[in-house]
Order: structure tokens, then sequence, then C-alpha cells
């Protein structure tokens, strides 16, 4: 071996057993007596430093100090694994992304495009959950996956209430690991105090008895959305919703339900929007927390009037505000939500369907109704085609409880 290369040997070995002295001061007492007895005949020689001082000591020493090494550099790796798993989430991606694309890839079909996707730009799709609840239904999941679909450019954010509570981790949950794999997807806590902040609502959110009524979800919901649109601007979906077309072309939009009734299931609406504020000042000024819809749908229908100044709603455009026909966002009446669980045709849905851009699936009315999967089905075949990650496991499931049912 080269004398140069014997040197540099042996200062990055000293070098390594000068960070064992930094981790284990003990050992650096023990090594340091044993050096001053490899070192008593040159005296003489007054070393300038830690290093130069180690050389000797570990060419004393070879085997210790390679043990001490390899045992320094192994806690070292196990120490940086540790706290790399450990590390808080809220300094990676706010929504928890899977680190594995295997798990992605087994939720998010190949034909998804996910790395070619644009950095949001456009607009907000805001989705809201006032309940406590961590763990989303199929349609929850649905809904927001379908908007991420239809609106490849815009931020997808999830505000949930049971996350606020919670130690910043992500609930291990199938949905949450699914809709991660959406690029353009954000769950986020939802803080309900700083959301209310600077408005008029505010106040009526700080009395304590409005959570003893006996619809304060529905009626929290009911403000968040007119809140949020007031501040941010965007669009707004309930969770039970599944979107067929990019919504972004309908601005300052909310649809008719059916008799002549404005529903806030979607709202697509500029920030700071007259109409909007108009609807906050109603909130608070002919609030009844005691009659369902009093703040929903009854509210926008009440403003729409005003705005207008017409007794009868159609659709229509009003001072820049559309009142959109009930098959664009409501083709299903909520009269006739059974229908959903009827089977139809390819070639019914595709005229059905044709000038809709989301269908509202009256969850309230559904949810206790058993779908099959797979079928031909209205709900099922829009799961299958405009949701297709939480088809596949809805599929899965499925599957998997007939294997057990045998």
């Amino acid at each position: 071996m080269k004398v140069g290369h014997t040197c540099e040997g042996r200062l990055i070995l000293c070098s390594l057993v000068c960070q064992v002295f930094l981790f284990f001061p003990s050992l650096q007492i023990m090594t340091a007596a044993s050096g001053e007895q490899a070192l008593a005949g040159e005296r003489k020689l007054r070393m300038p430093s830690c290093l130069l001082k180690l050389t000797r000591v570990v060419l004393s020493h070879k085997t210790c100090a390679l043990f001490i090494l390899i045992f320094v550099l192994v806690s070292l790796a196990y120490h940086k694994l540790y706290w790399s798993i450990g590390e808080d989430p809220k300094s990676s991606s706010p929504t928890s992304r899977l680190s594995a694309d295997r798990s992605c890839a087994h939720y998010v079909p190949s034909a998804l495009n996910v790395a070619g996707w644009p950095s949001p730009s456009a607009g907000n799709v805001f989705f809201v959950e006032t309940s406590e609840q961590t763990a989303p239904s199929y349609l929850f999941s649905c809904s927001v996956e379908s908007a991420a679909r239809t609106h490849p450019a815009s931020r997808v954010v999830v505000l949930m209430k049971g996350l606020a509570k919670g130690n910043g981790f992500m609930p291990k949950h199938w949905a949450f690991s699914l809709l991660s794999c959406f690029p353009n997807v954000e769950i986020l806590p939802l803080d309900l105090t700083e959301l209310f902040s600077g408005t008029t609502l505010a106040q009526w959110f700080l009395q304590p008895q409005r959570q003893q009524e006996p619809h304060f979800l529905a009626v929290l919901s009911d403000a968040c959305r007119i809140v949020l649109m007031w501040k941010f601007g965007g669009i707004y979906l309930d969770t039970d919703f599944i979107v067929l077309k990019n919504l972004q072309n309908l601005t300052n939009a909310l649809g008719i339900q059916g008799d002549s009734v404005l529903n806030g299931a979607f709202l697509s609406f500029e920030a700071k929007h007259k109409f909007m504020e108009l609807c906050m000042q109603d909130f608070v000024q002919n609030y009844n927390g005691w009659v369902w819809g009093h703040q929903g749908p009854e509210l926008l229908t009440r403003v729409f009037k005003k705005w207008c100044s017409l007794g009868t709603i159609t659709s229509m455009s009003c001072k820049g505000v559309n009142a959109l026909a009930q098959e664009v966002v409501y083709p299903i009446p909520w009269q006739d939500w059974k229908k959903l669980f009827e089977a139809v045709s390819a070639l019914e849905l595709q005229k059905l369907l044709k000038n809709t851009y989301a269908v509202h699936i009256w969850n309230k009315l559904s949810h206790g109704t058993k779908l099959k999967i797979p079928s031909q089905a209205l709900l099922a075949q829009l799961y299958s085609q405009f949701c297709p990650a939480t088809y596949a496991k809805m599929k899965q499931d499925s599957e998997e409880l007939s294997r057990r049912a045998v």
C-alpha cells in the first residue's frame, strides 16, 4: 500500500473516531488514558489537536477502534431511520401522500397519468365535513375523486372538522390513501373559529346554545359553504355529488332542485361577491336553527328572490347570478332518489346525463340502501365511470365479503 494512501486512511479513521468521543464521553476518558501510555516516551512532542493525538491511539488499538467505528455508524443509521419515520407529517405534504408508488398504482388506474397533471392553478373546489367522523364512505371518496379527475388544474380542498383535534397524523383509512394519490387533492383540518373570523357569522358561532339545536351539523355546513364562497371564491360541493364534467365555466351560479327552490349543495362564486354577502346577512338576521333547511335551500331562495325582485324562480340569469336548470346538477329529483338504484342501459344513461355536470345522490335519503357491485344500476355505473379507483375498492370489498360468506 502506498504511504499517501495509508496516511489518508488514518486521517479519515481518526476523524470518525473523534465522533465517537462526541457521542460517548466515557469512551473518551478510557481512550485518552490509553493514549497517555502509548505516548509516554514522546512527551517532548506537543500535539496541536485531538486529531493528531488520536492517530497514535488508533494505530495501537486497531481492533477496538474498528469495532467502535462500526458500532457508531450502525447507531447513527438507526437513529436517522427512526427520526425519519417519526417525522411530523406537517413538514411534508398536507395530504399525507403515499410514499409507495405501488399503492397508488393499485388504487389509481395506470391510464390516469397523474405525473403529467398540471400544477393546480385554477379556483379551488371545496368539500366540508362538519362532523367529527374521519372514516369517509365510498360516496365521500367518489365525490372527491370525481372532482379531482374533472378539475386537474384546480386544488380540491377537503376540510374535515375531525382532523382539527388530531395529533397531526392522517388517520389510517383506505379513502385517505386512495385520495392522496391525486396530486391536486388536499385534506386539511377544518378550523371553524378561523373560518368564521372577520364575518357576520363569527358572533353566531360563538354562542354555545347553538350546538343543542336538532339540525346543528346541517346548519353548520350551510354556514361554512357561504363563508367559504365569500372569503375565497371557487366551487363548493356536498360530499354526496358525483362530478361528471368540469364546473369552472359555471360562475356565480347555484342550481334549482325543483319546485322553484334553490339548493346550496353546489355553489360557484367569485370571492367577495355581493350575493354571498347578502346570504351571510340573512343567515344571522333571519336565523332559525330549529327548522330543517331554513338556513340552507330556503335561505338561498329567499335571497335570490330579493336579489331579482321576483316571486317564482326559473332557470335564469339575474344581475350576474345564474339559477341553473334542474338537469345541470340535480338531474334526479330528491323525490325520485330510488331511481339511482334502478338498472339503466348505456343509451339511457347517456341521454339522462347529456346536459348534466354533476349528480346529487341525496345521501340523507339513500345512504341506507344497498348498492350491488357490479350491476347496471344507475349509481353503480356512475361510480364505475367517474370514480373508477373508488369503484375498484368497492368491487374488491364486495368480492371479499362474498368469499367470506361461502
